[in-house]
Protein backbone atom coordinates (compact mmCIF):
# COMPACT_ATOMS: atom_id res chain seq x y z
CA UNK A 1 0.00 0.00 0.00
CA UNK A 2 1.01 3.41 -1.05
CA UNK A 3 1.90 6.07 1.33
CA UNK A 4 -1.41 8.25 0.73
CA UNK A 5 -3.13 5.32 2.01
CA UNK A 6 -1.25 4.52 4.94
CA UNK A 7 -2.29 8.41 6.07
CA UNK A 8 -5.99 8.51 5.50
CA UNK A 9 -7.48 8.77 8.43
CA UNK A 10 -9.17 6.00 10.14
CA UNK A 11 -12.25 6.35 12.28
CA UNK A 12 -15.42 4.70 13.01
CA UNK A 13 -17.13 6.42 10.21
CA UNK A 14 -14.63 5.97 7.52
CA UNK A 15 -15.05 2.15 9.10
CA UNK A 16 -19.09 2.07 8.07
CA UNK A 17 -18.67 1.62 4.38
CA UNK A 18 -16.35 -1.28 4.63
CA UNK A 19 -18.78 -3.40 6.93
CA UNK A 20 -21.02 -2.61 5.11
CA UNK A 21 -19.59 -3.88 1.97
CA UNK A 22 -18.55 -7.00 3.67
CA UNK A 23 -22.13 -7.75 4.72
CA UNK A 24 -23.60 -6.73 1.45
CA UNK A 25 -21.16 -7.93 -0.96
CA UNK A 26 -19.40 -10.31 0.22
CA UNK A 27 -17.92 -12.12 -2.81
CA UNK A 28 -16.64 -8.58 -3.71
CA UNK A 29 -14.98 -8.23 0.00
CA UNK A 30 -10.89 -8.24 -1.77
CA UNK A 31 -7.61 -7.70 -0.53
CA UNK A 32 -7.86 -3.76 0.12
CA UNK A 33 -10.92 -4.22 1.73
CA UNK A 34 -9.55 -6.51 4.12
CA UNK A 35 -6.04 -4.03 4.63
CA UNK A 36 -7.91 -0.94 5.61
CA UNK A 37 -10.49 -3.22 7.80
CA UNK A 38 -7.84 -4.69 9.99
CA UNK A 39 -6.12 -1.44 10.12
CA UNK A 40 -9.10 -0.10 11.62
CA UNK A 41 -9.68 -2.86 13.86
CA UNK A 42 -5.86 -2.66 15.40
CA UNK A 43 -5.68 0.92 15.88
CA UNK A 44 -7.12 3.42 18.41
CA UNK A 45 -10.62 4.80 17.79
CA UNK A 46 -10.85 3.69 14.65
CA UNK A 47 -13.77 1.83 15.47
CA UNK A 48 -16.24 0.88 18.08
CA UNK A 49 -17.04 -2.48 19.93
CA UNK A 50 -19.67 -2.91 18.40
CA UNK A 51 -18.62 -2.35 14.96
CA UNK A 52 -15.66 -4.58 15.84
CA UNK A 53 -18.41 -7.80 16.34
CA UNK A 54 -20.52 -6.64 13.28
CA UNK A 55 -17.45 -7.19 11.52
CA UNK A 56 -15.75 -10.53 12.92
CA UNK A 57 -19.21 -11.50 13.09
CA UNK A 58 -19.88 -10.84 9.58
CA UNK A 59 -16.57 -12.51 8.58
CA UNK A 60 -17.39 -15.54 10.56
CA UNK A 61 -20.81 -15.99 8.81
CA UNK A 62 -20.16 -15.18 5.06
CA UNK A 63 -16.97 -16.85 4.80
CA UNK A 64 -14.63 -14.61 3.81
CA UNK A 65 -12.57 -15.70 7.11
CA UNK A 66 -11.83 -18.74 5.18
CA UNK A 67 -9.80 -16.93 2.23
CA UNK A 68 -6.36 -17.55 2.29
CA UNK A 69 -5.56 -14.12 0.70
CA UNK A 70 -7.73 -12.48 3.18
CA UNK A 71 -5.90 -14.72 6.03
CA UNK A 72 -2.71 -13.33 4.46
CA UNK A 73 -3.81 -10.11 4.57
CA UNK A 74 -4.88 -9.76 8.31
CA UNK A 75 -1.54 -11.27 9.25
CA UNK A 76 0.55 -8.77 6.97
CA UNK A 77 -1.56 -6.24 9.26
CA UNK A 78 -1.04 -7.93 12.43
CA UNK A 79 3.04 -8.01 11.80
CA UNK A 80 2.62 -3.91 10.89
CA UNK A 81 1.36 -3.13 14.49
CA UNK A 82 3.67 -5.17 16.04
CA UNK A 83 6.82 -4.69 18.19
CA UNK A 84 9.56 -5.67 16.02
CA UNK A 85 12.46 -8.01 16.97
CA UNK A 86 16.15 -7.74 15.73
CA UNK A 87 17.16 -10.85 15.57
CA UNK A 88 21.00 -11.70 16.35
CA UNK A 89 21.66 -13.96 13.76
CA UNK A 90 19.05 -13.10 11.62
CA UNK A 91 20.91 -14.96 8.32
CA UNK A 92 20.19 -18.17 9.94
CA UNK A 93 17.38 -20.10 9.02
CA UNK A 94 14.71 -19.90 11.88
CA UNK A 95 12.35 -22.44 12.17
CA UNK A 96 8.65 -22.74 13.96
CA UNK A 97 6.43 -25.07 15.43
CA UNK A 98 2.96 -23.84 16.10
CA UNK A 99 -0.60 -25.08 15.68
CA UNK A 100 -3.70 -23.05 15.47
CA UNK A 101 -5.09 -24.63 18.86
CA UNK A 102 -9.41 -25.58 18.70
CA UNK A 103 -8.63 -29.25 18.55
CA UNK A 104 -9.96 -29.92 21.78
CA UNK A 105 -7.46 -33.03 22.43
CA UNK A 106 -5.55 -31.61 25.18
CA UNK A 107 -2.29 -32.93 24.31
CA UNK A 108 0.82 -33.34 25.70
CA UNK A 109 2.64 -29.74 24.82
CA UNK A 110 4.36 -31.27 22.07
CA UNK A 111 4.99 -28.38 19.97
CA UNK A 112 6.81 -26.29 22.85
CA UNK A 113 8.76 -29.56 23.36
CA UNK A 114 9.34 -30.63 19.98
CA UNK A 115 10.64 -27.32 19.26
CA UNK A 116 13.44 -27.26 22.17
CA UNK A 117 14.52 -30.97 20.91
CA UNK A 118 15.08 -29.65 17.74
CA UNK A 119 17.19 -26.92 19.29
CA UNK A 120 18.96 -28.77 20.92
CA UNK A 121 19.33 -30.96 17.36
CA UNK A 122 20.91 -27.89 15.80
CA UNK A 123 17.73 -25.91 14.58
CA UNK A 124 17.71 -22.29 15.39
CA UNK A 125 14.16 -21.57 16.67
CA UNK A 126 11.62 -19.06 17.38
CA UNK A 127 8.45 -19.68 18.79
CA UNK A 128 5.29 -17.93 19.83
CA UNK A 129 2.26 -19.80 21.00
CA UNK A 130 -0.58 -20.32 23.00
CA UNK A 131 -2.91 -23.38 23.02
CA UNK A 132 -4.74 -26.19 25.15
CA UNK A 133 -5.17 -26.52 28.95
CA UNK A 134 -1.94 -25.93 29.49
CA UNK A 135 -0.20 -23.54 26.92
CA UNK A 136 3.23 -23.09 26.08
CA UNK A 137 3.76 -20.04 28.64
CA UNK A 138 2.29 -22.23 30.96
CA UNK A 139 4.66 -25.03 30.61
CA UNK A 140 7.64 -22.80 30.07
CA UNK A 141 6.66 -21.21 33.73
CA UNK A 142 6.34 -24.11 35.42
CA UNK A 143 9.68 -25.00 34.23
CA UNK A 144 11.21 -21.89 35.82
CA UNK A 145 11.74 -19.64 32.80
CA UNK A 146 11.14 -15.97 33.15
CA UNK A 147 9.09 -14.83 30.23
CA UNK A 148 10.42 -11.36 29.81
CA UNK A 149 11.03 -9.28 27.06
CA UNK A 150 14.78 -9.57 27.00
CA UNK A 151 15.22 -6.18 25.71
CA UNK A 152 13.42 -2.20 26.05
CA UNK A 153 10.94 -1.65 23.88
CA UNK A 154 11.47 1.61 22.05
CA UNK A 155 8.32 3.66 20.57
CA UNK A 156 9.18 5.70 17.21
CA UNK A 157 6.93 8.42 16.52
CA UNK A 158 4.20 9.12 13.50
CA UNK A 159 5.76 11.06 10.85
CA UNK A 160 4.50 11.99 7.48
CA UNK A 161 6.56 9.39 5.64
CA UNK A 162 5.59 6.73 8.35
CA UNK A 163 1.79 7.76 9.81
CA UNK A 164 1.85 4.63 12.18
CA UNK A 165 3.66 5.04 15.98
CA UNK A 166 6.20 2.28 15.63
CA UNK A 167 7.52 -0.20 18.30
CA UNK A 168 10.53 -1.59 18.14
CA UNK A 169 13.48 -3.82 20.47
CA UNK A 170 15.87 -1.50 21.44
CA UNK A 171 18.65 -4.19 21.52
CA UNK A 172 18.87 -7.56 19.27
CA UNK A 173 17.81 -10.78 20.86
CA UNK A 174 20.66 -13.60 22.08
CA UNK A 175 21.39 -15.74 19.31
CA UNK A 176 20.77 -18.95 21.53
CA UNK A 177 19.10 -22.24 20.27
CA UNK A 178 15.42 -21.62 21.38
CA UNK A 179 13.55 -18.57 21.79
CA UNK A 180 9.94 -18.25 22.70
CA UNK A 181 8.15 -14.31 21.88
CA UNK A 182 4.73 -13.96 24.07
CA UNK A 183 2.24 -12.60 21.89
CA UNK A 184 0.73 -9.76 24.39
CA UNK A 185 4.67 -8.34 24.63
CA UNK A 186 4.71 -8.50 20.70
CA UNK A 187 1.34 -7.68 19.36
CA UNK A 188 -0.05 -5.11 21.87
CA UNK A 189 -2.77 -3.70 19.10
CA UNK A 190 -4.58 -7.41 20.04
CA UNK A 191 -5.66 -6.14 23.27
CA UNK A 192 -8.08 -3.56 21.30
CA UNK A 193 -10.06 -6.61 19.76
CA UNK A 194 -9.82 -9.11 22.76
CA UNK A 195 -12.13 -8.05 24.76
CA UNK A 196 -14.47 -8.39 21.87
CA UNK A 197 -13.21 -12.08 20.70
CA UNK A 198 -14.08 -13.33 24.25
CA UNK A 199 -18.07 -12.50 24.40
CA UNK A 200 -18.35 -14.33 20.91
CA UNK A 201 -19.73 -17.71 20.51
CA UNK A 202 -17.24 -18.97 18.08
CA UNK A 203 -13.76 -18.77 16.98
CA UNK A 204 -12.70 -15.82 15.02
CA UNK A 205 -10.13 -15.19 12.57
CA UNK A 206 -7.70 -13.81 14.61
CA UNK A 207 -8.02 -17.45 16.63
CA UNK A 208 -6.39 -18.91 13.59
CA UNK A 209 -3.80 -16.31 12.69
CA UNK A 210 -1.14 -16.99 15.55
CA UNK A 211 1.21 -19.26 13.83
CA UNK A 212 1.47 -16.16 10.42
CA UNK A 213 2.31 -13.63 12.67
CA UNK A 214 5.56 -14.73 14.55
CA UNK A 215 7.20 -11.52 15.07
CA UNK A 216 10.73 -13.31 14.46
CA UNK A 217 9.51 -13.94 10.97
CA UNK A 218 10.96 -17.73 10.58
CA UNK A 219 11.80 -18.93 6.98
CA UNK A 220 10.67 -22.43 8.20
CA UNK A 221 7.62 -23.90 9.62
CA UNK A 222 5.42 -26.67 10.70
CA UNK A 223 1.99 -25.64 11.23
CA UNK A 224 -0.55 -27.86 12.48
CA UNK A 225 -4.56 -26.86 12.13
CA UNK A 226 -7.74 -28.78 13.32
CA UNK A 227 -9.46 -28.63 10.50
CA UNK A 228 -8.36 -30.16 7.26
CA UNK A 229 -9.89 -27.55 4.90
CA UNK A 230 -7.61 -25.26 6.80
CA UNK A 231 -4.57 -26.99 5.08
CA UNK A 232 -4.05 -25.56 1.45
CA UNK A 233 -5.72 -22.26 2.73
CA UNK A 234 -2.20 -22.10 5.59
CA UNK A 235 0.01 -23.46 2.55
CA UNK A 236 -0.91 -20.73 0.38
CA UNK A 237 -1.14 -17.82 3.17
CA UNK A 238 2.43 -18.77 4.58
CA UNK A 239 3.79 -18.84 0.99
CA UNK A 240 2.23 -15.20 0.53
CA UNK A 241 3.81 -14.24 4.12
CA UNK A 242 7.42 -15.16 2.59
CA UNK A 243 7.72 -18.30 4.10
CA UNK A 244 10.35 -20.79 2.06
CA UNK A 245 9.86 -24.37 3.26
CA UNK A 246 6.85 -25.30 5.57
CA UNK A 247 4.70 -28.18 6.56
CA UNK A 248 1.26 -27.18 7.33
CA UNK A 249 -0.42 -30.86 9.20
CA UNK A 250 -3.86 -32.27 10.24
CA UNK A 251 -4.11 -35.55 12.06
CA UNK A 252 -7.15 -37.52 10.98
CA UNK A 253 -8.38 -36.85 14.48
CA UNK A 254 -8.72 -33.18 13.14
CA UNK A 255 -5.41 -32.55 15.41
CA UNK A 256 -3.29 -29.85 15.19
CA UNK A 257 -0.19 -31.73 15.21
CA UNK A 258 1.27 -34.49 13.25
CA UNK A 259 -0.70 -37.35 14.97
CA UNK A 260 0.80 -40.54 16.89
CA UNK A 261 -2.31 -42.55 16.25
CA UNK A 262 -2.34 -42.57 12.22
CA UNK A 263 -1.94 -40.89 9.13
CA UNK A 264 -1.83 -37.12 8.80
CA UNK A 265 -2.31 -34.90 5.92
CA UNK A 266 0.49 -32.66 4.72
CA UNK A 267 0.40 -29.68 2.56
CA UNK A 268 4.48 -29.25 1.51
CA UNK A 269 5.52 -25.80 0.82
CA UNK A 270 8.52 -26.06 -0.59
CA UNK A 271 11.53 -23.14 -1.85
CA UNK A 272 10.26 -22.91 -5.44
CA UNK A 273 6.76 -22.11 -4.15
CA UNK A 274 4.72 -25.38 -5.10
CA UNK A 275 2.24 -26.59 -2.58
CA UNK A 276 1.99 -30.82 -2.56
CA UNK A 277 -0.39 -32.74 -0.05
CA UNK A 278 0.66 -36.28 0.80
CA UNK A 279 0.32 -38.05 4.30
CA UNK A 280 2.81 -38.72 6.95
CA UNK A 281 2.18 -41.98 9.37
CA UNK A 282 4.74 -42.71 12.40
CA UNK A 283 5.84 -46.02 10.10
CA UNK A 284 7.80 -43.45 7.98
CA UNK A 285 9.66 -42.05 11.53
CA UNK A 286 10.61 -46.10 11.87
CA UNK A 287 8.19 -45.68 15.16
CA UNK A 288 5.04 -47.40 16.38
CA UNK A 289 1.42 -45.90 16.65
CA UNK A 290 0.14 -45.00 19.96
CA UNK A 291 -3.87 -43.84 21.04
CA UNK A 292 -4.26 -40.12 21.33
CA UNK A 293 -5.30 -41.33 25.12
CA UNK A 294 -2.12 -42.03 25.84
CA UNK A 295 -0.36 -38.67 25.16
CA UNK A 296 -2.98 -36.69 27.06
CA UNK A 297 -1.81 -33.48 28.90
CA UNK A 298 -2.43 -32.25 32.24
CA UNK A 299 -1.46 -28.82 33.76
CA UNK A 300 1.46 -26.82 33.74
CA UNK A 301 2.75 -28.69 36.68
CA UNK A 302 2.06 -32.00 35.55
CA UNK A 303 3.17 -31.56 32.14
CA UNK A 304 6.00 -30.00 33.56
CA UNK A 305 7.52 -33.11 35.41
CA UNK A 306 6.82 -35.33 32.22
CA UNK A 307 8.80 -33.05 30.24
CA UNK A 308 11.62 -33.09 32.91
CA UNK A 309 11.65 -36.99 33.24
CA UNK A 310 11.86 -37.18 28.96
CA UNK A 311 14.58 -34.22 28.68
CA UNK A 312 16.45 -33.62 32.06
CA UNK A 313 19.34 -35.95 32.64
CA UNK A 314 19.17 -35.62 36.29
CA UNK A 315 15.61 -36.50 36.33
CA UNK A 316 15.45 -39.01 33.49
CA UNK A 317 18.29 -41.27 34.08
CA UNK A 318 20.01 -43.23 30.99
CA UNK A 319 16.72 -44.30 30.30
CA UNK A 320 13.07 -43.31 29.65
CA UNK A 321 10.76 -44.92 31.32
CA UNK A 322 8.22 -47.15 29.49
CA UNK A 323 5.05 -45.17 30.47
CA UNK A 324 6.95 -41.98 28.61
CA UNK A 325 7.45 -44.06 25.22
CA UNK A 326 4.20 -42.76 23.88
CA UNK A 327 4.62 -39.20 24.46
CA UNK A 328 8.39 -39.72 23.39
CA UNK A 329 7.70 -41.08 20.16
CA UNK A 330 5.19 -38.44 19.81
CA UNK A 331 7.59 -35.67 20.14
CA UNK A 332 10.21 -37.78 18.10
CA UNK A 333 8.04 -37.31 15.15
CA UNK A 334 7.17 -33.75 15.29
CA UNK A 335 10.53 -32.55 15.98
CA UNK A 336 11.64 -34.89 13.26
CA UNK A 337 9.85 -33.08 10.69
CA UNK A 338 10.90 -29.90 11.95
CA UNK A 339 14.11 -30.98 11.65
CA UNK A 340 13.36 -31.85 8.08
CA UNK A 341 12.00 -28.63 7.08
CA UNK A 342 15.12 -26.84 8.70
CA UNK A 343 17.11 -29.17 6.35
CA UNK A 344 19.23 -30.81 8.85
CA UNK A 345 17.37 -34.18 8.65
CA UNK A 346 17.51 -35.69 5.04
CA UNK A 347 14.50 -37.34 5.54
CA UNK A 348 11.77 -38.54 8.04
CA UNK A 349 13.69 -41.18 9.86
CA UNK A 350 16.79 -39.61 9.99
CA UNK A 351 14.42 -36.65 11.78
CA UNK A 352 13.70 -38.48 14.62
CA UNK A 353 17.15 -40.19 14.86
CA UNK A 354 18.38 -36.85 15.65
CA UNK A 355 15.50 -35.68 17.97
CA UNK A 356 16.06 -38.42 19.63
CA UNK A 357 19.92 -38.09 19.78
CA UNK A 358 18.78 -34.39 20.95
CA UNK A 359 17.06 -35.99 24.36
CA UNK A 360 19.74 -38.47 25.00
CA UNK A 361 22.33 -36.99 24.91
CA UNK A 362 21.00 -33.39 27.23
CA UNK A 363 21.34 -31.21 24.58
CA UNK A 364 17.80 -30.15 23.85
CA UNK A 365 17.87 -29.90 27.53
CA UNK A 366 20.70 -27.24 27.55
CA UNK A 367 18.58 -25.54 24.77
CA UNK A 368 16.08 -24.57 27.83
CA UNK A 369 18.32 -23.88 30.33
CA UNK A 370 20.17 -21.36 27.50
CA UNK A 371 16.72 -19.78 27.13
CA UNK A 372 15.96 -19.81 31.17
CA UNK A 373 19.22 -18.34 31.96
CA UNK A 374 18.57 -15.50 29.30
CA UNK A 375 15.59 -14.39 30.83
CA UNK A 376 17.23 -14.28 34.35
CA UNK A 377 20.41 -12.38 32.74
CA UNK A 378 17.55 -10.03 31.25
CA UNK A 379 15.49 -9.53 34.50
CA UNK A 380 18.52 -8.64 36.61
CA UNK A 381 19.76 -6.18 34.28
CA UNK A 382 16.69 -4.11 34.43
Amino acid sequence: MSVDQLSSVRTPETFTPILKKLINSPREFGVEDSYNAFHHLLSPASTTPEQISSFLTALHLTGVDKKSEIISTAADVLHFHSVKPTIDGAEDFLVDIVGTGGDGWNTFNVSTTAAIVAAGAGARHGNKAQTSKSGSADLLKALGCPLVLLSPIKTLAATPENPYVSRVLTEPLPRIPFQFLLAPDYHPALSLVGPIRKILPFRTIFNILGPLVNPAKPKGMIVGVAAPWLGPVFAQALKSGGVQRAIVVCGKEQLDELSCAGETDAWRLDESGEITHFTLHPNMFGLPTHPLSKVSGGDADENASIFKRILDPATRGDTIHEDLIPILDFILINAGALLVVANIAKDWKEGATLARQSIMNGKAWDALIQFREAGNNAIQSK
